[in-house]
C-alpha cells in the first residue's frame, strides 16, 4: 500500500519500486502513442479494436455466429457507426447481478469543416470551419493544425485523410491580426477577440496555371486546391457534402518538464481516461462480475446523436450480449442495469497555482497525487449533476485502499465560477451507482493539455482494482 502521506505531499513516485517505475513509463509511452495517432473518434475506435483483438476480444456478431452462446471468460466488443465502442468481459456471476462499467469519451474539441468549406478571397484559399466543443476561440489562432477525417463518396467508398502530421507534410493555421493594428481587437472581451466565423483555416495561395485563352480565370487558387485534392485523394468539391473532416493541433504528444514527469498533448480530455480504461480492461483476465468498457462520442457537445451516451447504443449492445448469453428479457436487462456499478472515467481540473483564485484549495485535485473522484459535477448549485451516494464512495475507498491506489476527492473549481458535466448523470438514470473518476488536467480544453504520469498510472491501477472487486 502507498504511504499515507503520498496523497498529501505528492511523493507517490518515491514510493514506487523499480518495477512499478518501469511499468509507469511503459504505460505513458503507449498513451503518448495513442494521443499522437488517434485524434478523432474514428481513429480511436480503429486503434481500440486493434488492441482489443490482440488481447483476445472478438466482434460480438462473429462470436455468436451460428447460434453460439457466450460463456464465462468470453471477451467481445460492439461498435456503433465507427465512432463508439463497448467491450464486454463475461464474468462468472449471473449477469442480472449487474456490470462493472468503465465509461469514458473519445471525442475531443476541434474545428470541423462546414459542408461547403472551400472558398477563395483575394488570392488566398480557405476552409470554412465550425468549432466543436469548448476550446477558447482565441487559442486556435496561429497554432499549427493538421487535417484528419473521412470523405464518403457516392460510389460507397470512403477516403481516409490525414495531412499535417508527418514532418514532410504541410501544416495549416488560423491567422491572427498583427499586434500593431490590434488596438480595437485588444479592447474586446476574450470571447469576442476572435469570433467563430473568423476561425477559417488558410490552406493555399498558389493559383492554377491556365492557358492564355481561358475565359474564366476566377478563383484560380481554389481550382488549384481542388486539382491537388483530386490528384491525391480522387475527391471533388461536391464530395465535401458527405465528408467529416476536422482540424486538430498538429504534432505528437511529448514528455514535459526537465524531469519528464508530465505529458503535454492534444485531446487528453478525455482520451487519458479512455486509454487507461481500455488498458485496465484489456489487462484484466477473468472477472467475477461481467465487466464493460464503454467509450463514446459526442460528450463535448452534450452526449447527443446516435453515437453519444444519450443514444440507445449501450442498451442495444447490452441486449445483444444478454441474447448471446441466452438470458435476454426486458426485465433481466433492467435488473442488470440497476445493479451495475460505474466509474464515469472523465478528467477533473488540476490545481494551477498561476490561477489559484479559481480554486478551493481544500477541494481541488493536485497533479501527482493520484486518481481523482468527483462526487458531483454540474455548476453552481449542483445544477445538472450526478451526485454519488456516500455508501458507494465508501465501498470504492475500501477497494482502492486494499489495492494500494492513491486517490483524492475534488470539485471542479469555486462554486460560483462555472462548472461542467460528464456522462455520469445519463448512466445514473438506469438506477446504477455512478461516480466521476479520472485524471487531473491542467490547461483543460486548451489545444495542448497537461497531465502527470503518476496520475495516469494510479488511475489505471484504480480501474483494474474496480474491475476486480466492485
Amino acid at each position: 500500500m502507498a504511504k499515507k502521506n503520498a496523497k498529501k505531499d505528492g511523493m507517490i513516485w518515491n514510493n514506487y519500486s523499480d518495477k512499478e517505475k518501469k511499468a509507469l513509463e511503459k504505460l505513458a509511452l503507449g498513451y503518448r502513442d495513442f494521443l499522437s495517432t488517434c485524434k478523432t473518434e474514428r481513429e480511436s475506435v480503429k486503434e481500440i479494436i486493434a488492441q482489443a483483438e490482440a488481447a483476445g476480444y472478438k466482434n460480438l456478431r462473429e462470436a455468436t455466429m451460428g447460434g453460439k452462446k457466450l460463456r464465462d471468460g468470453d471477451k467481445v466488443y460492439v461498435v456503433g457507426m465507427k465512432k463508439t465502442i463497448a467491450l464486454f468481459n463475461i464474468g462468472q456471476a449471473p449477469i442480472e447481478q449487474g456490470l462493472t462499467i468503465l465509461g469514458a469519451h473519445i471525442d475531443t474539441c476541434r474545428l470541423d469543416l462546414k459542408q461547403n468549406p472551400l472558398y477563395e478571397d483575394t488570392g488566398m484559399a480557405y476552409f470554412d470551419t465550425h468549432y466543436y466543443g469548448g476550446i477558447k476561440k482565441y487559442q486556435w489562432v496561429t497554432v499549427p493544425l493538421a487535417l484528419h477525417g473521412v470523405v464518403a463518396k457516392k460510389d460507397g467508398s470512403v477516403v481516409d485523410v490525414v495531412i499535417g502530421e508527418d514532418e514532410d507534410d504541410p501544416a495549416f493555421c488560423v491567422t491572427d491580426l498583427l499586434i500593431h493594428l490590434a488596438q480595437e481587437q485588444m479592447e474586446k472581451k476574450a470571447n469576442k477577440v476572435v469570433e467563430g466565423e473568423k476561425l477559417d483555416v488558410l490552406i493555399g495561395t498558389l493559383p492554377l496555371k491556365q492557358n492564355d485563352g481561358d475565359d474564366d480565370k476566377k478563383d484560380a487558387v481554389k481550382k488549384n486546391i481542388l486539382t491537388i485534392l483530386s490528384d491525391k485523394y480522387g475527391i471533388d468539391e461536391k464530395d465535401f457534402n458527405s465528408a467529416e473532416l476536422t482540424f486538430v493541433p498538429a504534432g505528437k504528444a511529448r514528455e514535459m518538464g526537465l524531469d519528464r514527469s508530465l505529458i503535454l498533448g492534444y485531446g487528453q480530455d478525455d482520451r487519458v481516461c479512455a486509454y487507461t480504461s481500455l488498458r485496465a480492461m484489456l489487462d484484466t483476465d477473468r472477472v467475477e462480475r461481467t465487466a464493460c468498457c464503454l467509450l463514446v462520442d459526442k460528450e463535448e457537445i452534450g452526449s447527443v446523436g446516435a453515437t453519444g451516451m444519450q443514444s440507445r447504443f449501450f442498451e442495444n449492445a447490452l441486449a445483444d450480449v444478454l441474447d448471446g448469453i441466452g438470458q435476454y428479457s426486458e426485465l433481466t436487462m433492467r435488473r442488470c442495469l440497476a445493479n451495475s456499478k460505474m466509474l464515469s472515467s472523465d478528467v477533473s481540473s488540476g490545481y494551477d497555482p498561476l490561477y489559484k483564485e479559481a480554486f478551493d484549495t481544500k477541494n481541488v485535485a493536485y497533479l501527482g497525487r493520484g486518481l481523482v473522484f468527483n462526487k458531483f459535477t454540474g455548476s453552481r448549485g449542483k445544477s445538472g449533476s450526478n451526485d454519488a451516494n456516500a455508501e458507494y464512495i465508501a465501498e470504492l475507498r475500501g477497494i482502492l485502499d486494499k489495492h494500494g491506489v492513491s486517490y483524492q476527492l475534488s470539485e471542479l473549481g469555486k462554486v460560483d465560477l462555472g462548472g461542467g458535466g460528464t456522462i455520469a448523470y445519463i448512466m445514473s438514470l438506469y438506477g446504477m451507482q455512478v461516480i466521476d473518476c479520472g485524471v487531473a488536467v491542467i490547461s483543460m480544453h486548451a489545444p495542448w493539455e497537461v497531465t502527470s504520469k503518476i496520475d495516469i498510472y494510479e488511475v489505471k491501477k484504480g480501474y483494474m482494482a474496480f474491475l476486480a472487486d466492485a
